[in-house]
């Protein structure tokens, strides 16, 4: 009546509901995956110029130029210069106010102009745009200290104090077209 010898059949779990469950999982992953999203470098343009419309007269005082090369030397008008050096010139070119004949007449006439190869190695090319940026944050962070008391990044929420401050060191910088050098 009871065989000891019998064997038994091995349990077998369904496959059916595999494909179900795999899929459901994928959705789930999905939806609560986030995914990091390059933003690239935030500059804002200026508008388009009107048709058959000529560039407005720059000063050559006014304009300070800087150069990015292949061998990642930075040229600013010419004159090899340290990426540590960028800023304080920017800062010293922006706030001339027309004492030294060969930097800008007026912040507001200031305008930067940044021109690089197309071999221009990217991080040096991003760590002088940093200092280029970095330059019109402090002049602004001064603007606002002495101005409101508070600093420029406080301001956020105060549209008219910070187009004030805007107004005082507008950010003009001009990034030309590489050279095929």
């Amino acid at each position: 009546m009871f065989n000891k010898n019998r064997q038994r059949e091995d349990p077998e779990v369904g496959g059916a509901g595999m494909a179900d469950i795999a899929f459901l999982l994928l959705i789930f992953f999905l939806l609560v995956t986030t995914i990091d999203v390059d933003t690239g470098i935030g500059l804002q343009l200026p508008p388009a110029p009107e048709e058959n419309q000529d560039p407005p007269p720059i000063k050559e005082r006014n304009l300070l130029n800087i150069l990015v090369n292949v061998q990642g030397l930075v040229m600013i008008d010419d004159e090899p210069t340290p990426i540590s050096e960028v800023k304080q010139t920017i800062k010293d070119f922006v706030t001339n106010r027309g004492q030294d004949p060969n930097l800008s007449d007026s912040p507001d006439k200031a305008i930067v102009s940044i021109k690089t190869q197309r071999q221009t190695p990217y991080k040096t090319y991003i760590n002088m745009l940093d200092e280029v940026m970095g330059a019109y944050a402090e002049l602004r962070n001064q603007a606002s200290q002495s101005e409101f008391g508070v600093p420029y990044s406080q301001l956020e929420d105060e549209g008219e104090r910070q187009q004030q401050v805007q107004d005082i060191y507008p950010k003009k910088i001009s990034i030309a077209e590489p050279d095929e050098g």
